[in-house]
Parts: C-alpha cells; sequence; structure tokens
C-alpha cells in the first residue's frame, strides 16, 4: 500500500494558476513528460507506489518520461536501467543516460569531467566552514561533473532555505555556479544546466527540443528548475513548490493542488484524462 503524501499549499499559491486551468488540448498532445525527481516525485524521500505507478502509466500510454535531476551519474545510469523511463538527465545537466533494452546498450553524453574536482571540493570546504550545518551529499562518491552539499536531506539539523543561499554564494564567488534544490546546493565549473543537458539529449535521441516544445511538459518543484519553468510553456511546480518562487528567476505556468509524488500523480491523471478525453473524440 502507498503512503499518502501531504497536501501543501493550496492550487493558485503565489499567484501561480492552478493545473485545473492548463487547456486539455495541450495536456492531451504532450509527448514527454520531463520531471524533477526529489520532492517532485518523492515523497519525504521515498518514492511511492503511486508516483512509480503513474510513471508507468503515462509510459504505456505513450508518453515517454524523462527525469531531470541533480542527482549523481551513478544513480541516473540505475534509474535508467530499472525504472519505465526513456532516458534521464542527471547533474542538472551534466550528463545523460539512455537504455536500449533490445539492444542492451546504454547510451551516455557528458558535458562535464572532474578535471576542476579539486577546485570543487576547496571551495565546498569553504562553504561548509561557513554555513556550519553543511555537509557533503551521501550521494558525492557516484558524482562525475559537480559537487553536492546536504543542508536538508540526510544532515541532523535541516537548514533554512537561507543556509543554503550563503553556501551557494560561497561557490559563487570563487566561479562556480552553483543551484539550489529542496535538499541540496550544487556547484560546477561549466556552462550547462537542466536545459542544456535537455537540448544534448532531444538532439541525439529525438528531434531538437526547441521543434517542439508543444509536446513537452516539465514539472519540479525548486530553484533550480527555473530554467525549464523559463523555457518549457506547459510547466508545472507541485504544490511544495511555494516556498521557493521568491528565489526563482522563474516560475511554474501552473500548480498542483497536492504536495511533491502525490502532485506528479495529480499531473499525471490530469494528462492520461486528457489523452483519453481525445482518444473518445477521435473515434
Amino acid at each position: 500500500m502507498s503512503q499518502a503524501a501531504p497536501t501543501l499549499p493550496v492550487a493558485g499559491e503565489g499567484g501561480l494558476p492552478p493545473l485545473s486551468a492548463a487547456p486539455a488540448a495541450r495536456l492531451g498532445a504532450l509527448r514527454w513528460v520531463l520531471t524533477d525527481i526529489d520532492d517532485t516525485l518523492t515523497t519525504a524521500g521515498r518514492l511511492t507506489a503511486d508516483a512509480y505507478a503513474a510513471i508507468e502509466r503515462l509510459a504505456a500510454a505513450g508518453v515517454a518520461v524523462v527525469p531531470v535531476t541533480g542527482r549523481p551519474a551513478g544513480w541516473c545510469d540505475m534509474i535508467a536501467r530499472l525504472w519505465p523511463v526513456a532516458a534521464v538527465v542527471g547533474e542538472n545537466g551534466a550528463l545523460w543516460y539512455a537504455y536500449d533494452p533490445a539492444a542492451r546498450r546504454m547510451r551516455r553524453w557528458q558535458a562535464g569531467g572532474d578535471r576542476d574536482r579539486a577546485r570543487l571540493m576547496a571551495l565546498a570546504e569553504r562553504a561548509m566552514a561557513a554555513v556550519p550545518g553543511t555537509a557533503l551529499a551521501a550521494d558525492q562518491p557516484f558524482r562525475v561533473a559537480d559537487v553536492a552539499l546536504d543542508f536538508r536531506e540526510d544532515v541532523p539539523s535541516p537548514l533554512p532555505i537561507e543556509a543554503a543561499e550563503r553556501a551557494a554564494a560561497v561557490f559563487r564567488a570563487g566561479g562556480a555556479v552553483a543551484k539550489i534544490s529542496s535538499i541540496h546546493v550544487n556547484a560546477w565549473f561549466g556552462a550547462w544546466d537542466k536545459w542544456a543537458g535537455l537540448e544534448a539529449l532531444f538532439a541525439a535521441l529525438w528531434r531538437p527540443l526547441r521543434e517542439v516544445l508543444g509536446e513537452v511538459a516539465y514539472v519540479g518543484d525548486s530553484p533550480n528548475d527555473a530554467p525549464l519553468f523559463a523555457r518549457v510553456p506547459l510547466s508545472v511546480g507541485v504544490a511544495n513548490v511555494a516556498p521557493f518562487l521568491a528565489l526563482m528567476e522563474a516560475r511554474p505556468a501552473y500548480v498542483t493542488r497536492a504536495a511533491a509524488g502525490a502532485g506528479f500523480v495529480e499531473f499525471a491523471e490530469a494528462v492520461l484524462a486528457a489523452r483519453s478525453s481525445r482518444e473518445e473524440i477521435r473515434e
């Protein structure tokens, strides 16, 4: 039995239109659903049965699901192999993995490497000294292009967003890019972000991303999703996006009523209902 996810801020929080205001025709025309993982697919750090089933149902309906995450390369290999997804973009756009089960082949692409590892780790030490209570993320050993500081996942006392902003400022002062998720501060040297990683993926596997934006949706919850909220017209925030809105350069077009994984399920059900209605009209 799947655990129930909380319903946090109501739809319309922060002036965002509710998901119910999204045009059914747009939802029904989707061919790709791009989604963040932490606190978008997951709830309290866990992937619920309902959220996983929503991915399966979308895939079975012909909608390709692509997680776009700050999580490390090592996780992405596993996700691409085991989840019912078309591909996965990891480390905030530094790489993508796509597994072809028929060919028994993993396709990979990587924008950045570990040549800047020493510089990043030195900045991480400086950030941890400046913001007590932060720590290297537990998944750091599986990363190839960035460094992740934990401020809210496994640290004994979760820290406020303001602490994450202070840590990010240390990285930026050192010349690195720094992005904040709901649990980590990710930093790297390079010009990529989630949008750039997706552009590389779509160009390699499908069509140029800019040519198919009318058939794409993005679901997310935190500041590192802003590049996609800005560029994908049908962008959706799960309800727990509300506390981060003031930090975002771009906001989602719509917001779900439910938070975290339950919000993703709400979105998936809206897409599936719109596709079903579209098929009935055709008949």
